[in-house]
């Protein structure tokens, strides 16, 4: 038995290594490739850029590991946004509490339409709901907007995005960010809740024959989920002092492919904070680094597409080689009963 916990928490180490030895092979080879790839400056620009798919990719995590999905995430980003936006520009809103709020809000009331619409309407699979709602989403935000860019925001809104701290100009943003993450990671580790989250995503029916009320853990994390999203928007708005319709496009794939290469199973009831952390490193890594070699956008498109692809076929084999590993452990345990 001590030899069983020994192996896993071995295999647990390699698989959470692999990640990090990515990001420091990437690395190296960007920083051979071009002079500034470990400057400062650009390093503080990625850490900025990565502040946005980090706390969107947490909640992805969340909802991965009630084996369920959102596609819904870069949309909400943009209704969000544009919802402040509006609430300023064409009611004279300037209380930046009022607005912060309602960023923040408009985020958490489309994470509770996306659970409701998957737990109280018992669609088949999260993905049918999301893919509505992210266009749905999508389109209120160019209503709301006007179909155009809104500017004009008060600093102290702002301010989070933008503002940098210490003479090497380090983003107030990532700061956030680093807190969001030591706050999730004592939920999902220290918590019930965090115990009852895990138990959906490794086994549903198990975790209902338990007393887990199911729809209820899934219900939080679709809720949590768009509130990260509108705190996303919040940055991101900061970032450019512009709301923006259109924007968040990638950011589901990015949170996915985040979460996957951080070691998050789409069956549900794997995956970790840090691993995620890594994984959205990493998604960033790569577009700097193609922005930095001259790449076309539609490249880096291309580059991430693959990405997720190999995650995801290294997650099957991975989930496959663990299933057998089980059966054989249970053949063991059968022949020496």
């Amino acid at each position: 038995m001590k030899t069983n916990k020994t192996l896993k928490k071995i295999s647990g180490a390699v698989s959470g290594a692999g990640p990090v030895a990515a990001v420091l092979i990437l690395s190296v080879v960007l920083a051979v490739s071009s002079e500034t790839f470990l400057t400062v400056n650009n390093w503080m620009n990625i850490l900025r850029q990565t502040a946005v798919n980090s706390t969107i990719a947490i909640g992805m995590l969340l909802i991965l590991l009630t084996a369920g999905i959102d596609l819904s995430v870069g949309s909400i980003c943009a209704l969000s946004s544009c919802v402040m936006g509006a609430l300023m520009r064409d009611l004279g809103v300037q209380n930046p509490v009022v607005l912060i709020a309602a960023c923040l809000g408009c985020g958490m009331l489309c994470g509770y339409i996306n659970g409701a619409l998957y737990t109280k309407l018992n669609l088949p699979h999260p993905f049918v709901a999301t893919l509505g709602t992210m266009q749905i989403f999508r389109g209120l935000a160019q209503i709301v907007s006007h179909a155009t860019p809104i500017t004009g925001f008060p600093d102290s809104v702002i301010a989070l995005g933008f503002s940098s701290i210490g003479p090497i100009g380090f983003p107030a943003c990532f700061l956030s960010v680093i807190l969001v993450f030591i706050l999730f990671a004592v939920l999902l580790n220290k918590t019930p809740l965090g115990k009852k989250i895990y138990a959906v995503g490794g086994n549903e029916e198990a975790a209902r024959v338990s007393g887990i009320d199911v729809k209820r853990v899934k219900m939080f994390v679709y809720v949590i989920t768009g509130l990260l999203a509108g705190f996303a928007a919040l940055i991101l708005t900061g970032r450019v002092s512009t709301a923006l319709p259109t924007t968040g496009e990638e950011y589901a794939m990015d949170a996915i492919a985040s979460c996957v290469i951080g070691g998050a199973s789409f069956n549900g009831g794997k995956g970790t904070v840090g691993g995620t952390f890594v994984g959205a490193l990493f998604i960033q890594i790569i577009r700097n680094g193609l922005n930095l070699l001259g790449a076309q956008s539609d490249l880096q498109m291309v580059v991430i597409g693959a990405v997720v692809i190999i995650a995801v076929v290294i997650d099957v084999y991975r989930g496959a080689a663990e299933e057998k590993a089980k059966r054989l452990e249970q053949a063991k345990a059968h022949l020496h009963a």
